[in-house]
């Protein structure tokens, strides 16, 4: 198949390709990231043809190993890449580029000011003001590793499938752990919002997208978030590329 871009997000799991137009994305693929190499490379993109690529990384080692696999062709993203939206940070060399493609995706396909929430190994918060420039977030653990972490440092607390507790007051350890995850983590989701629309002055349209493998799940019971978008880092990767295509 073939479109105009490639559009590559790495993360520390796994790592998730796009092939897409100016306009959408037409086809996904994704591999374990600490199996990329030139072979695996070539067999995972062996029938796509693209003219640009655009990635995200946040593992060095792999970007190393796509810049020798694409060369000069290979757009990586950063805080002084042309991005269309602005930056106020004070070591903007520090933020994720995943990130920063959410933030390009938020303020360009749903407007500004925004919060983009990315609940994944870590949940993050990325903020975009009223001027569509990215002014900082927040981290906390990611609701998985809360879970798992429960059942790693304890000898009689199990691993958990996250579903929807019966009740608060959990009938069995299996139940209780589950209303602490549901119910509890979306307490933690609630208050960090609350207390971000404080600091941005309470805007009359503040756009909350939410994104990451867990969206869906925590974003059913927080009427606050008024979409899940599970592309919106390939999306946000695309924006990029279509201003670069155009240099």
């Amino acid at each position: 198949m073939t479109a105009e871009h490639l559009l590559i997000d790495v993360g520390n799991g796994r790592t998730k390709f796009g092939l897409a137009t100016r306009n959408e994305i037409l086809q996904q693929r994704d591999a374990p990231t600490p199996s990329l190499g030139s072979d695996s490379l070539r067999a995972l993109l062996k029938d796509w043809n693209y003219d640009h690529i655009t990635c995200s990384s946040v593992v060095p080692q792999v970007t190393e190993i796509l810049r020798a696999f694409f060369g000069v062709k290979l757009l990586v993203l950063r805080h002084d890449v042309k991005m269309g939206i602005g930056v106020k940070y004070p070591k903007p060399e520090t933020i994720g580029p995943d990130r920063l493609a959410n933030a390009v995706a938020l303020a360009q396909i749903y407007g500004a000011p925004g919060i983009v929430i990315d609940f994944g190994t870590a949940v993050t918060f990325d903020i975009v003001d009223a001027d569509a420039c990215y002014v900082g977030g927040v981290i906390a653990p990611g609701l998985r590793l809360m879970t798992d972490y429960l059942h790693e440092r304890t000898a009689l607390l199990p691993r958990v499938e996250l579903s929807e507790p019966l009740s608060v007051i959990g009938k069995s350890t299996e139940q209780a752990i589950l209303a602490g995850a549901a119910i509890g983590y979306r307490g933690m989701i609630h208050g960090l919002l609350n207390a971000l629309k404080k600091e941005l002055g309470n805007p009359a349209r503040l756009r909350v997208i939410a994104t990451g493998g867990d969206a869906a799940w925590i974003a059913s019971g927080i009427p606050e978030i008024e979409s899940v978008d599970a592309d919106l880092t390939l999306q946000g990767l695309r924006l990029v590329g279509n201003l670069h295509a155009l240099a």
